[in-house]
C-alpha cells in the first residue's frame, strides 16, 4: 500500500509506554478499513481531547477548521474517514489508518452531494498541511496545560484523574514530541509543497525511521487507489514496485506511519487487505455511449491491454524509466540502501524481505480508470482527454483538489471555477511534470474519443 509508508504525522506522546491498547474494531470490512486500528495509538496516537481542541484553539492557524485539510466526514460520525480511536494507558488516542489517504469523493455538478468511495485515491485531502498545523499550534505560546484545559473545559467535563494526565503528561508529553517533529521534518520546507492527495511517502520514513542521510530527493507523489488489489498481489506494488508482498506493504505502512514492531495489529492489517482484494469501485455515474465504447474497446485491446488489462502480460509489471519517459524523481527517491535497511526492520513477527529498488514505474490495472484522476504517478495531468495528448499539449498548471466531475474528459474539473476549493498545481515545479507515457498519443481524435468512452466502462 503505498501511498501510507510515509504519512509520519508523529502524534508520539514520547513518555508513556502502552501498558494496555484496547479498541472495539468495526464489524464490516468497508467500516473497518475507514475507521479500524492499525495499531498506531500507542506509539503515536494523539490524545483524544487535544485532537478535538486544536482547532478551536487555534483557530488562526487553521480557518475553516479540520474540513479545511480536506477531511471527510460522514453524516453523524465522530471522527472524520480516516482516523481511528484507541484506548491506551487508560487514555483515548486517535490516530490515521489507510483510509486517511485512500479514499476517493466525487461530485457530479457544485450542488451534487459527495459520493464517498473506500479504497480510491483522495484527491481533497492535505497531509503535510495537517502536520504543520499540528507543529505550528506546538510553537505557539498557547499550547500549555493552562490554555488548553480551559478550552477542553468547554468540550467536556474530565475527571479529576484525566484532568491531572492532561496537566502533567499528555499535553506537555504531546507539545514536546510535535515540537521534535518540526525539527525532524524541516527538510520538507526546502521542496515543493505536496497539495491536495498527494503525499512523499518515501522520505520521512527514509530520513526519519531508517535514518538514512537527508538528500535532496523529491518524492511528491498521488495517491494510489486501493480497490481490486486481488489483481495485483504478488506483483509490483507501489508506484515503482518497490515489494510484490500485499501483506509486506500493509505492514510497512501501519509502521511507516508510527506502529512499532509491538503495536502493529496483524489482525487488523489482514483483514483490510482481505476486503481491499475483492472491493470495487462505482460505476461511471453519467450515460455512457455504447456503441462508441465497444469500438473503443477494440482500440484498447490493440493500444493498451498490455499493459492495462487484468490479464496484460506487462500489467503488475515495472516498465523501465526510459520508456516510459514519466518524471523520475518518485523512483530516484528510493534507494538501494533504503531497500537494505527496510528489510533489516522487523515487521512485527520477522524481519522485512521483499524491498527492493527498480528501475521504472508499475504498469497498473485500469479499475476504475474514471475516478483515478488526475493521471501518472505524480497526478500531473488532469484527464484522460490530456492524457492522450502528446506532453507538449498537456496543461502546464491547473487547479487540482476540486472533486467535481469532468463527465468529457474524464477526470476532475481543473479550471478556474475550481480554484475555490482547489489548489494550484505547476508542472514545471520539480516533481511535477507531466512528461512521458506517450502511448496513444499518435491516435487519430476519433479513436481517441472511442477509447476515452470505453475507459469510462472500467
Amino acid at each position: 500500500m503505498k501511498t501510507i509508508i510515509a504519512v509520519a504525522l508523529a502524534f508520539a506522546i514520547g513518555v508513556w509506554t502502552a501498558v494496555f491498547a484496547a479498541a472495539v474494531q468495526p464489524a464490516d470490512g468497508a467500516e473497518h478499513f475507514k475507521y479500524g486500528s492499525v495499531g498506531i495509538e500507542p506509539e503515536e496516537g494523539l490524545p483524544y481531547w487535544i485532537w478535538q481542541v486544536l482547532p478551536r484553539l487555534f483557530a488562526d492557524k487553521l480557518p475553516g477548521g479540520y474540513a479545511s485539510l480536506g477531511f471527510i466526514w460522514e453524516p453523524d460520525r465522530e471522527l472524520p474517514i480516516g482516523f481511528s480511536k484507541k484506548t491506551v494507558t487508560g487514555s483515548e488516542r486517535i490516530a490515521v489508518n489507510c483510509a486517511f489517504c485512500h479514499t476517493a469523493t466525487y461530485r457530479t455538478a457544485p450542488d451534487a452531494p459527495r459520493v464517498i468511495v473506500p479504497g480510491g485515491a483522495t484527491t481533497v485531502t492535505r497531509p503535510q498541511a495537517f502536520s504543520r498545523f499540528l507543529e505550528a499550534a506546538a510553537a505557539d505560546p498557547r499550547f500549555n496545560a493552562g490554555d488548553m484545559l480551559a478550552a477542553i473545559g468547554k468540550m467536556t467535563s474530565l475527571s479529576w484523574t484525566e484532568s491531572l494526565s492532561y496537566r502533567l503528561l499528555l499535553i506537555p508529553g504531546t507539545r514536546r514530541a510535535l515540537l521534535r517533529h518540526r525539527q525532524e521534518f524541516a527538510w520538507m520546507d526546502s521542496r515543493p509543497d505536496w497539495g491536495r492527495g498527494r503525499i512523499d511517502p518515501l522520505n520521512p520514513f527514509k530520513f526519519r525511521q531508517l535514518r538514512q542521510p537527508v538528500d535532496n530527493t523529491i518524492g511528491n507523489s498521488d495517491m494510489t487507489p486501493l480497490w481490486a488489489l486481488g489483481l495485483r498481489d504478488g506483483r509490483a506494488l507501489h508506484w515503482d514496485g518497490l515489494n510484490s508482498s500485499l501483506q509486506e506493504v500493509l505492514v510497512s505502512s501501519a509502521i511507516g506511519n508510527g506502529a512499532s514492531k509491538k503495536s502493529v495489529d496483524l489482525a487488523s492489517l489482514t483483514r483490510v487487505g482481505a476486503w481491499l482484494k475483492s472491493a470495487t469501485p462505482p460505476p461511471f455515474p453519467f450515460a455512457i455511449d455504447r456503441s462508441l465504447a465497444a469500438e473503443g474497446e477494440r482500440i484498447f485491446a490493440a493500444e493498451c491491454s498490455r499493459c492495462h488489462a487484468p490479464n496484460g502480460e506487462r500489467m503488475g509489471q515495472v516498465i523501465p524509466i526510459d520508456e516510459i519517459g514519466t518524471d523520475r524523481h518518485r523512483l530516484d527517491t528510493w534507494t538501494e540502501s533504503s531497500a537494505a535497511a527496510f528489510n533489516a526492520t522487523p515487521n512485527g513477527t520477522s524481519p522485512f524481505k521483499g524491498f527492493r529498488k527498480t528501475g521504472g514505474y508499475v504498469a497498473m490495472p485500469l479499475v476504475g480508470a474514471w475516478l483515478n484522476a488526475p493521471y501518472l504517478h505524480n497526478g500531473s495531468v488532469p484527464t484522460l482527454r490530456d492524457l492522450l495528448n502528446p506532453p507538449e499539449q498537456r496543461p502546464s498548471r491547473f487547479y487540482r483538489g476540486y472533486d467535481v466531475l469532468d463527465a468529457v474528459g474524464v477526470g476532475f474539473v481543473v479550471d478556474d471555477s475550481a480554484a475555490r476549493e482547489g489548489e494550484l498545481f505547476e508542472t514545471r515545479q520539480p516533481g511535477n511534470g507531466a512528461d512521458g507515457h506517450g502511448y496513444g498519443t499518435g491516435l487519430a481524435p476519433a479513436a481517441k474519443k472511442a477509447l476515452i468512452e470505453f475507459l469510462k466502462t472500467l
